[in-house]
């Protein structure tokens, strides 16, 4: 390679990486005040795009998304704080919206549910390794080993 082609190439995974994180808040959504632009930005990162679903809504182009992203600003401009932002949210959606779900006695299967894989896993590791192996036989008989030099005297 030349040395031109390696610096197209150095300037396409340049490009590639800082175009990693595209978010989709339109211009016109964005708050002239930046402490508020930076709370909005805060709690549209906790909030699901309830189209996308693995997306937050700041990450998503879905009409929902950006309805959302209003709200928060919405919200954020009548004095709410974040936690009444996320409580609003919450009462309007469910709590399927939070990407990161609250700790109760609802959502307690869903956080227990990893430690107790990893602890099935280990478990069946540790069976596993107790297991014996069987023993092995001890050598062949006379029978069978007058068998076996018959055999090798037919070649």
């Amino acid at each position: 390679m030349t040395t031109r082609s390696h610096a197209r190439t150095l300037l396409l995974a340049a490009a590639l990486l800082a175009g990693g994180a595209a978010q989709a808040v339109q211009p016109e959504e964005v708050m002239k005040d930046p402490a508020q632009e930076a709370r909005a930005r805060e709690i549209s990162a906790g909030l699901r795009c309830l189209v996308c679903q693995n997306q937050s809504i700041d990450d998503s182009d879905a009409p929902l998304a950006r309805d959302l992203r209003l709200i928060v600003r919405e919200r954020i401009r009548a004095g709410d704080d974040n936690q009444q932002v996320e409580d609003f949210v919450v009462r309007r959606y469910g709590e399927f919206v939070l990407l990161r779900p609250v700790l109760g006695w609802h959502t307690l299967l869903l956080w227990l549910t990893p430690l107790a894989a990893l602890l099935l896993g280990a478990l069946g590791i540790w069976r596993l390794a107790r297991r014996r192996a069987p023993p092995l036989p001890a050598g062949l008989s006379a029978s069978e080993e007058a068998e076996v030099a018959a055999l090798l005297r037919r070649k």
